[in-house]
């Protein structure tokens, strides 16, 4: 079984689609095409960078409101401290 998974994983990582390969764009002559090159490759790492999307918005509530509750919390307690006595 352990074998099979191994073997599995070894013809499943020469199968990666082209796309995924990183290009080296510097090396193609005609500028049109090594321009569209380095744009591909910048909205490809813009998608990467993008934040991932919250996983439910009843968490995401859920956290506000506690969050909420803890910022009244510290503004009373520091409604409390004498300024400038």
């Amino acid at each position: 079984m352990k074998y099979a998974f191994t073997a599995l994983i070894a013809l499943a990582i020469p199968a990666t689609p082209a796309a995924a390969v990183e290009q080296n764009c510097r090396f193609i002559q005609a500028k049109p095409d090594r321009e569209a090159c380095y744009k591909r490759q910048e909205e490809e790492l813009a998608a990467k960078r993008r934040p991932a999307a919250p996983a439910g918005d009843g968490q995401t509530l859920e956290t506000l409101r506690q969050m909420r509750q803890e910022d009244e919390a510290v503004y009373r307690s520091i409604n409390n401290i004498c300024r400038g006595c």
